[in-house]
């Protein structure tokens, strides 16, 4: 196996794929990590290797010759945490030099919303593994927003009048790619990755009806309203305490700060809500 200087997880979905494009089109050969080969994008000078972060053995063998990784979290599960940490003695046992994995913002063992939590404690497992790291906290997705619009137009969720300073994936993947082609730059530094705007739910309504020539508006749940509405979904309780801890997050506004990470490393500014919906019609 080629000694490849840049593995990227994920690359089949939003984040890693728009990370391994970004990363080619800087003409850097890639190592592209994924679960299933076939969705793998079709890019030049890229390896494709089949893992998931449960398979040690895999995954070391997918690391060898790697320096630095790129590690999207694994998808919300209840065995998140177990795959984080499979996945990171794997690298170290590879020879990786540094991490780059995208946390979320206001990661703490106490966070307000709960997979943050998780983040954090992958956090701590990585500063303890020896290998140098970068740490993407990102906002929320902007790309999300017109998803969370019900079926009658309405947004529900106990957020009251709190803001949250959304970001879209593609300025997060423009961050990570630089940070990736210079990780020495980069190493020991925690960003926290917004959009330039602060938004409360009704804002986001409004904006989305502006845009998409619709009557959005939005309904401040109850937390017991919060919590009946989404029980008929027929998921684990982890689950909706995840979803319902999204909106109480924004209502405490400590997903509100705006930052100033990407313009600096990237040359360019964010995108605001109205501009990516303009974009993405």
């Amino acid at each position: 196996m080629s000694a490849i200087p840049i593995a990227v997880t994920g690359a089949t979905g939003g984040v890693g794929g728009f990370v391994a494009r970004n990363l080619v089109s800087r003409q850097l050969p890639l190592r592209l990590l994924v679960r299933t080969p076939s969705r793998a994008p079709e890019l030049p000078n890229c390896e494709v290797h089949q893992l998931s972060y449960s398979d040690h053995v895999a995954t070391s063998a997918a690391l060898k010759g790697v320096h630095t990784l790129f590690m999207v979290s694994a998808s919300e599960s209840s065995q998140r945490l177990d795959q984080h940490r499979c996945f990171v003695d794997a690298a170290v046992k590879a020879g990786v030099q540094h991490v780059v994995y995208t946390s979320y913002m206001c990661a703490a063992p106490d966070a307000i919303f709960t997979l943050a939590r998780d983040h954090y404690t992958t956090e701590e497992y990585i500063k303890a593994s020896g290998m140098r790291w970068t740490f993407l906290r990102n906002s929320m997705y902007i790309d999300f927003m017109d998803s969370i619009v019900g079926t009658d137009d309405v947004i529900r969720g106990p957020s009251g009048s709190g803001r949250v300073s959304i970001v879209a994936r593609e300025d997060i993947a423009r961050l990570a790619a630089a940070v990736l082609a210079k990780p020495n730059q980069h190493a020991g530094i925690t960003y926290n990755v917004t959009g330039r705007e602060a938004l409360s739910m009704s804002d986001i309504a409004a904006t989305i009806s502006a845009s998409r020539g619709r009557d959005v508006r939005f309904h401040d749940e109850t937390i017991e309203e919060a919590y009946a509405s989404r029980q008929s979904y027929g998921v684990p309780d982890w689950q909706i305490d995840a979803w319902v801890s999204t909106y109480t997050a924004i209502r405490s506004n400590v997903m509100a700060p705006v930052s100033n990470a990407i313009e600096p490393v990237t040359g360019s500014e964010p995108m605001t809500l109205a501009e990516y919906l303009t974009a993405k019609p």
